[in-house]
């Protein structure tokens, strides 16, 4: 009986047993489907996550060729208008009339910086700017943002103070000129009295760059909005001026692109103090000294300008005509050619538009009076396009590049330069 008895359990047990493979074979089974879903769940989120990105990237360059091509075509006409203002100041004009050029002339500068700091943004924001970090001397950059806001400060009754040392950090030059110039703007504007310093700061192996303003002080619910676009926080700049509110937004996509961290300190009532963190390097090796300033005589000079804007082309036509000048100026390829007196006649100097009518380029007027002349006739080669493609096309054939809107006096003095040269 005992030995039926053991034998039962045995079977009972190997029952039990199998009954819990069973089970457990059931677990691991259903564990693995869970797992499983999740992970395919995992898998479409992050499909999604990457179609969602991909979706954003391509809005940000289609967004960045709009506000390109919308800016092409916004600076033809404000260069134009520069032109002709130029033009009108160089001639014998009362005071009152003057004094109103002055005030067109700023207007149309701030709707400029306005076209080109949207244009920034969305570059920076597209990824599309790439820094180029070198040795750079802070002391320079710190005397240039104190030459253009110097005249400014002491307008208002302001201090403004720089302290550079001979730091060095390691930047890109343009970028870091960029961000303090906007630092620097917003603190003589927000400052009703006292005054901004500049100062460089040395430690373990890095700078640290403040500006420091005695102004009215930034609330602690606005320090994040602040740099936000067109966030003003409710503020006007003490001499009554509303500002836009891109400086500050343009200040944080310009530091994050450089890698440079960002702080700020501010006291309502008391001022604020914007930090900037670089790394420290070593300094360049000296560079030769720069050539003297060369003289700015334009007198006989012969011209061939094609340009396909009817403004612009007057405008510059009149600038040379009063810089004493000869030019032969026209809006596209064959009308120049008809214009110029003959195989015989070379200009001395070619300022030619780089998108004409039609598709056409300037460069190609170039290499056609080139060829024709049997020499590299010095060109100039003008346009509102900031594309890296263009820079490099002008480069290639040895002509200057120079951006609409055209700032007379840069023209003047690069002509001047190249018939030097010539």
């Amino acid at each position: 009986m005992s030995q039926v008895e053991r034998s039962m359990d045995q079977r009972g047990s190997a029952y039990s047993l199998f009954q819990t493979a069973i089970t457990l074979e059931g677990q691991v089974r259903a564990r693995t489907e869970e797992l499983t879903a999740l992970m395919r769940s995992l898998e479409r989120s992050n499909q999604a996550l990457t179609a969602a990105k991909e979706e954003a990237e391509r809005a940000n360059r289609s967004k960045t060729r709009f506000l390109t091509a919308a800016s092409h075509d916004l600076l033809q006409p404000l260069n134009a208008a520069r032109l002709s203002l130029s033009a009108l100041g160089d001639l014998p004009v009362g005071r009152e009339a003057r004094g109103i050029v002055g005030q067109v002339e700023r207007g149309l500068q701030t709707i400029e910086d306005l076209i080109k700091t949207l244009l920034d943004i969305s570059k920076l924001d597209a990824g599309l700017i790439q820094p180029v970090p070198r040795p750079v001397r802070v002391a320079d950059v710190l005397a240039s943002v104190e030459a253009s806001f110097g005249p400014l400060a002491a307008r208002k009754g302001l201090r403004l103070g720089v302290r550079a040392g001979e730091t060095w950090v390691a930047s890109d030059v343009v970028l870091l000129q960029r961000i303090l110039q906007n630092l620097v703007s917003n603190a003589v504007r927000y400052t009703a009295a006292g005054g901004v310093l500049v100062a460089a700061r040395s430690r373990d192996g890095a700078v640290r760059i403040d500006v420091i303003d005695s102004g009215s002080g930034i609330p602690e619910a606005d320090r994040e909005l602040i740099f936000e676009e067109f966030h003003r926080g409710g503020r006007e700049s003490v001499d009554g001026e509303i500002a836009l509110g891109l400086g500050l937004s343009i200040v944080r996509r310009s530091a994050l692109a450089l890698g440079h961290a960002l702080t700020l300190a501010s006291r309502v009532g008391h001022g604020s103090r914007f930090s900037l963190h670089l790394p420290a390097c070593a300094p360049e090796p000296p560079r030769p000294a720069p050539a003297l300033a060369l003289p700015t005589s334009l007198t006989g000079a012969r011209i061939a300008l094609i340009e396909n804007d009817k403004a612009a082309l007057e405008a510059l036509a009149r600038l040379f005509h009063g810089w004493d000048a000869h030019a032969f100026a026209a809006r596209d390829h064959l009308s120049l050619v008809r214009l110029l007196p003959g195989s015989t006649w070379s200009p001395d100097v070619i300022v030619a538009d780089y998108h004409l009518d039609g598709g056409a380029c300037g460069l190609d007027t170039v290499a056609w009076l080139r060829a024709v002349h049997g020499h590299d006739i010095p060109a100039i080669v003008t346009t509102a396009d900031h594309s890296a493609e263009v820079e490099a096309h002008v480069r290639a054939t040895g002509c200057e590049l120079v951006h609409k809107p055209i700032k007379p006096a840069q023209l003047r003095a690069l002509l001047a330069h190249m018939l030097t040269q010539g």
